[in-house]
C-alpha cells in the first residue's frame, strides 16, 4: 500500500477559475451578485491593495450575501453547484493527475479557501478527503462569520498538521497556483507551483 501523500489546491490549480464568484453568481443570481460587488467596491479595492487581508475581505463579501440564509437551502445550493458546475471547469491536467494518485493508492487531500458547502460534494464524488473553510451557523442560519480559520496560507499547513501525520508518508506531493500556497508547497517533498508534472517525471 502507497505510503505517499498529494495536497492540492482547489481555485485555479484544480479548476479554470476561482469558484468563490461563481458560486456566488449561482446562487444569489447575476443581478444581485453584480449589485453586491458594486457595493462592496471599496473593500475590494483595498484588498487588491493588500490594505486588508485575506480572510477579511472574503468574509465580509460573504457576510454581505448570505448572513441570514437559511443553512439548509445554502447546504443545497452548495450540492447543486458541486454536482453541476465543477466538472466542466477542472483543467484535464488536474484531472489526470488525480487519476494518477488514486491509480498508485496515494492520499489525496484537498486544501482550499474555497467553502466546504460545495467543495465537500465534489470531493466526496470523486472520493477524496477535503479540507477547507466552514461558514458558521446559528439557530439554522448563517451568522456571516467563519466557523473556522480562512484556510489560506500557514492555515492550510495548520490544517493540514491537525488532521495528519506527515512523518507517516514517504513522499508528499503538493501543488498550488498562488502565495496563498506557499507554506503548503514548502511542506512537500515534492512541491509544485503552476504545473503538473507528467507521470514519467515522479
Amino acid at each position: 500500500m502507497s505510503k505517499n501523500l498529494a495536497l492540492f489546491d482547489f481555485d485555479g490549480t484544480i479548476t479554470t477559475k476561482d469558484t468563490l464568484f461563481d458560486f456566488i453568481r449561482y446562487a444569489v443570481g447575476a443581478k444581485r451578485f453584480y449589485i453586491g460587488l458594486l457595493k462592496n467596491l471599496p473593500m475590494l479595492v483595498a484588498f487588491k491593495l493588500k490594505l486588508i487581508p485575506n480572510d477579511e475581505a472574503k468574509m465580509r463579501l460573504l457576510s454581505h450575501y448570505f448572513t441570514g440564509y437559511e443553512a439548509q437551502k445554502f447546504r443545497d445550493l452548495g450540492q447543486s453547484y458541486a454536482l453541476t458546475q465543477i466538472d466542466p471547469i477542472v483543467q484535464k491536467e488536474a484531472k489526470d493527475r488525480l487519476q494518477y494518485h488514486k491509480r498508485q493508492g496515494d492520499r489525496i487531500v484537498v486544501v482550499s479557501a474555497s467553502l466546504a458547502c460545495w467543495l465537500e460534494p465534489w470531493c466526496q464524488k470523486e472520493g477524496i478527503e477535503l479540507l477547507s473553510t466552514q461558514m458558521e451557523i446559528s439557530q439554522n442560519r448563517l451568522t456571516g462569520r467563519f466557523a473556522t480559520p480562512n484556510c489560506h496560507g500557514q492555515e492550510k499547513v495548520n490544517r493540514i498538521r491537525a488532521h495528519l501525520v506527515l512523518n507517516d508518508y514517504t513522499e508528499i506531493y503538493s501543488y498550488g497556483d498562488s502565495s496563498g500556497d506557499t507554506e503548503m508547497l514548502a511542506v512537500a517533498t515534492q512541491g509544485y507551483y503552476r504545473k503538473f508534472p507528467t507521470n514519467s517525471e515522479t
